[in-house]
């Protein structure tokens, strides 16, 4: 697999199968934020549970009820504080 390559594969909404992952930031039942190649992902749900975690390959299973696949903006950067918010 290419370094920068990610892919995901969701199976029933019940299933989600990615690559590409280079950390795990949290998860719980409710939610998982993983660091990928291509930015910061949030996976929403109910019941989620990591199935399989190999963070040598980038290759992860999330298995639970799917609700949310989100990505974060790469390109506003960091989330910006009250300061940053009033001078924009």
């Amino acid at each position: 697999m290419e370094k920068n390559t990610h892919n995901i594969e969701l199976e029933d909404r019940k299933k989600l199968v990615l690559n590409g992952v280079s950390d795990v930031v949290s998860f719980d039942d409710l939610s998982v934020i993983l660091d990928t190649v291509r930015g910061r992902l949030n996976i929403n749900g109910a019941n989620l549970h990591i199935h399989t975690l190999c963070l040598e390959t980038g290759d992860v299973s999330i298995e639970g009820d799917i609700d949310e696949i989100i990505y974060e903006d790469m390109t506003q950067g960091k989330k910006k504080g009250l300061f940053g918010r009033i001078i924009r």
